[in-house]
């Protein structure tokens, strides 16, 4: 095989997988923030970000941000807790919990930490205190 034939070979799949992936991260983004159904009882306010960037806390380690239903479904047990607000951030793997969810309020931001089940297991607001 020559040179170019190996170039097509190395390249057509590298192509195709970014159609792909590009391809889900648009139907992801339409079905999580353009469904404005009426019949919906939760007013989710969820700020768009890029699902796959990780960022790293004050320690060093992996925040991975929560996606999906998932998401939807945190979020929105999250906001019924608190009552008001938006959520602004999203972790999975917290050490408090197994999904937190950042909302911002008017009278500040607030961590509600959730279980597997979507359980509100605490709460923490950014002076440290807690609700629980």
């Amino acid at each position: 095989m020559n040179k170019k034939g190996m170039i097509a070979l190395l390249i057509i799949p590298i192509v195709l997988l970014i159609i792909i992936n590009s391809t889900f991260i648009l139907a992801s983004n339409t079905s999580i923030f353009n469904s404005e159904s009426k019949s919906d009882k939760s007013n989710l306010n969820i700020v768009r970000s890029n699902y796959y960037e990780v960022e790293l806390d004050d320690e060093n380690e992996v925040e991975i941000p929560i996606t999906g239903t998932a998401l939807e479904r945190a979020s929105a047990v999250a906001l019924e807790y608190i009552g008001e607000g938006r959520v602004t951030d999203s972790e999975i793997g917290d050490e408090e919990g197994y999904y937190e969810i950042e909302i911002t309020t008017n009278e500040g931001e607030v961590d509600v930490h959730l279980d597997e089940e979507f359980n509100v297991l605490s709460t923490e607001w950014e002076d440290g205190s807690d609700d629980d």
